[in-house]
């Protein structure tokens, strides 16, 4: 029986899940540490149902990205061209390299109880993008205008490799999939708007293949933690996740467009900073099994 309680998890969880996916602290690791508390999972199934969770933020993806899908489907049956094949060389290749360090890191946490502190990777994100936004600031105040700084049409297969690298660094809990890979696209001197719609377009086939993986080896978990919120809460969850973050990346866009693009870089580093010191302060208040 669906009650008011399960309701209100599942609008709490759509909540964080929509808002933390584009922010810089780790959105299953926000998952993680509501349901632990809400919910009172075991570690193994809170991870699980973290990652699973992404369901919503992949559909805000697909709808918001609808047309560079389109044009990825254009290149697949061979008229695309320039621009086009370029983007879907970078899906591609990033994607690959993802899977490759995401799957193993993937299977060792899922087996993890405790013992892992998830402020450190999120302290150090924070500080890489302190460095981006001194980065833009110098290359700004040396060049006037952004004119040395790479688009798609720039970016070669080095470029793909380490944005996929990044991304799959994002499978250990506390590491934000967006900030890493945002922040790797500003250090390899992308343009800030570029560096955003890239890395939220390529989430929508890293984080779907992470979905099929959670389901793959840790279903057991993933199902405990369905029957918890409910078939019904899990649609609620999902639905609200997937409207907030429609508009939030509408948002964070429309931001990277202007120039104070580097005060949101700041405000970003500064929400993974802060949260990172925290929860290294107090290990012991998110603590699992």
């Amino acid at each position: 029986m669906f009650d008011l309680y399960q309701l209100l998890v599942s609008i709490v969880l759509g909540i964080v899940q929509g808002i933390s996916e584009w922010l810089p602290v780790s959105s299953k690791t926000q998952i993680l540490l509501v349901s632990d508390n809400l919910m009172h999972l075991t570690f193994q199934q809170a991870y699980a149902f973290g990652l699973f969770m992404e369901i919503g933020t992949i559909l805000a993806a697909v709808i918001y990205f609808r047309r560079e899908l389109l044009t990825l489907i254009r290149v697949l049956i061979g008229k695309g061209k320039g621009d086009e094949s370029k983007l879907f060389k970078f899906v591609l290749i990033s994607t690959i390299a993802t899977g490759i360090i995401a799957v193993p890191i993937y299977i060792v946490v899922a087996k993890m109880s405790s013992g892992y502190n998830l402020g450190i990777p999120m302290m150090l994100l924070g500080m890489i993008l302190f460095l981006d936004a001194a980065l833009i600031k110098y290359s700004r105040s040396k060049y006037l205008v952004d004119k040395n700084r790479k688009t798609i049409s720039h970016m070669g297969i080095r470029d793909y490799i380490l944005v996929g690298l990044a991304q799959g660094l994002a499978a250990l809990p506390g590491v934000s999939r967006s900030g890493a890979t945002t922040s790797t696209l500003l250090l390899l001197n992308v343009e800030a708007n570029e560096a955003f719609r890239l890395s939220f377009l390529d989430m929508i086939f890293a984080t779907t293949a992470a979905v099929f993986v959670t389901l793959i080896f840790s279903k057991a978990s993933v199902m405990t933690a369905v029957a918890d919120v409910g078939i019904t809460g899990l649609i609620i969850s999902i639905i609200v996740a997937t409207i907030i973050s429609l508009f939030l990346i509408r948002f964070l866009l429309d931001i990277a467009k202007k120039s104070k693009v580097i005060y949101l870089i700041i405000a970003l580093g500064l929400i993974a900073f802060i949260g990172g010191v925290a929860l290294f302060m107090h290990p012991t208040a998110f603590s699992f099994g």
